[in-house]
């Protein structure tokens, strides 16, 4: 006997897993947890428009494809860390401040 699912996932060009139907990423379900220690039933508090279905469908793409995910978190953390990096940077927020137009 197989077994079919409603939850279905897609993955982009970019090979990022988004819930068909939502503007959400798997990623984002998942980061949910790791930061807060959410489950799927607090998960769903945060993104009522999701079902408990839809969540626990993400969380098996997570774990099904750990590696791929996690790879693809530690690659926005740093992007992130870099981002900050610059915008801190006093000589950087400087140069924006010049590129400004004049009002």
């Amino acid at each position: 006997m197989t077994a079919t699912f409603a939850t279905r996932i897609d993955v982009d060009e970019r090979s990022i897993a988004w819930i068909v139907g939502t503007r959400v990423k798997v990623m984002e379900i998942v980061m949910d947890q790791m930061a807060s220690g959410w489950g799927p039933e607090e998960i769903h508090e945060q993104y009522p428009d999701l079902s408990l279905a839809q969540i626990h469908g993400a969380f098996t793409y997570y774990y099904e494809n750990k590696e791929l995910i996690d790879a693809q978190i530690q690659e926005d953390i740093r992007e992130a860390d870099q981002l900050c990096a610059e915008l801190s940077d006093p000589v950087f927020r400087k140069r924006l401040r010049e590129l400004k137009p004049k009002s």
